[in-house]
């Protein structure tokens, strides 16, 4: 399950489910789950605003480092993932969630006979959702950091 910058399995057990953050959020992409705060990937991008955080009255935001007035410098627990959904398994030439990545993470390799392939850079990969978003075919999912990429 996706959750906003700075929030951790951790942090999250002290999640009261106040929604402060969730009214907070400009993007309105977070809603309270049963266990607490989470991202919605499909609702829109997170801009790293810090909005959420600072608006939480628990600690349930790791410490958060705040770079300008606009954005904080913080990790998301996850990162976005390219899944056999995509329209390219079907043939259907798509570029759309290349176009929309802020930092650029998703290439396209070319393929002898078919359409473009998408190739998504987990390492640079913030897991802002921008990609997910737009994704006609609902082909890209959030997944923890720590799964393997291969």
């Amino acid at each position: 399950m996706a959750r906003p910058p700075g929030v951790s399995e951790l942090t999250l057990k002290g999640c009261t489910r106040c929604g402060a953050c969730v009214d907070s959020c400009p993007e309105t992409i977070l809603r309270l789950a049963p266990d607490g705060v989470m991202l919605n990937p499909e609702a829109g991008e997170c801009t790293f605003c810090g909005k959420c955080a600072a608006s939480c009255p628990e600690t349930v935001f790791a410490e958060t480092v705040f770079v300008d007035n606009d954005h904080m410098a913080h990790e998301m627990g996850h990162v976005m993932q390219i899944s056999a959904r995509c329209f390219v398994e079907a043939g259907i030439s798509c570029m759309t969630c290349r176009d929309a990545c802020p930092q650029e993470a998703i290439s396209m390799k070319p393929r002898v006979g078919g359409p473009f392939l998408p190739l998504l850079d987990a390492a640079a990969c913030t897991g802002c959702a921008a990609c997910s978003s737009v994704c006609p075919a609902g082909a890209i999912d959030a997944v923890r950091k720590d799964v393997s990429y291969a």
